[in-house]
């Protein structure tokens, strides 16, 4: 499970900067920067996702190991 957060995470990273390649700061809201803005605040709530589950696992573990 660890690898797949480590994967999930590097992919979401390589979406970020993708997706930073595409914004018009002259026309941010309009045309391939909206979806690369809501693309970036996609992935960056996938990380958000994946630190919580890295996190819930760890305490998972320990509360197993205290038992």
């Amino acid at each position: 499970m660890k690898v797949f957060t480590i994967v999930a995470s590097i992919i979401a990273i390589a979406l970020i900067i993708f997706s930073a390649t595409k914004l018009n700061f002259d026309n941010i809201m309009k045309g391939e920067s909206a979806t690369g803005l809501i693309t970036i605040a996609a992935a960056l709530c996938v990380i958000l996702l994946l630190q919580v589950f890295r996190v819930s696992k760890k305490v998972e573990k320990l509360y197993k190991k205290r038992k």
